[in-house]
């Protein structure tokens, strides 16, 4: 243990690799919570950016009343959150095929109301679809300064 104790650079090492590891931890419970709207929104401008374009088609369009908030937890209880979004949520449920698969997925176009032409919104209708093709399940029909419904 003497020797342990003498060599003051494993010591530092030691310390040092100890001060990171709780700062790590920290910042696990205090970093502030990902805002869901923000992160689809970077998600949508990134497939319009980068998106190749398919043919698709409406299969459903439903109102869903708002979900209720999550509270965040922190190491020391619940922090504050934004106040919940209470509008009905709008999705727009589609189908398109890559390479002979065929995809069903829905998107959330709360907000996006002026991109899209409601009257003309019926299911069955032909739609533009934008994808990623590194990824063809992650796909958009709505963006905000692009609209593949018609």
């Amino acid at each position: 243990m003497k020797e342990l104790l003498a060599d003051w650079k494993l010591l530092l090492t030691i310390g040092a690799g100890a001060l990171a590891a709780l700062a790590l931890i920290a910042y696990a419970f205090v970093r502030p919570a990902a805002d869901p709207e923000a992160e689809e929104r970077k998600r949508r401008l990134h497939l319009n950016l980068i998106g190749r374009i398919a043919e698709g088609q409406v299969v459903e369009l439903t109102q869903h009343p708002a979900p209720p908030p999550e509270p965040h937890r922190g190491l020391f209880g619940s922090r504050a959150h934004a106040l919940p979004d209470n509008r009905p949520r709008s999705l727009v449920s589609y189908s398109y095929s890559i390479s002979g698969v065929t995809y069903h997925t829905a998107q959330d176009i709360t907000g996006l109301e002026s991109q899209v032409r409601a009257e003309r919104l019926v299911t069955g209708y032909p739609t533009s679809v934008k994808y990623d093709p590194a990824n063809p399940s992650d796909s958009i029909v709505v963006a905000d300064d692009w609209s593949g419904l018609r």
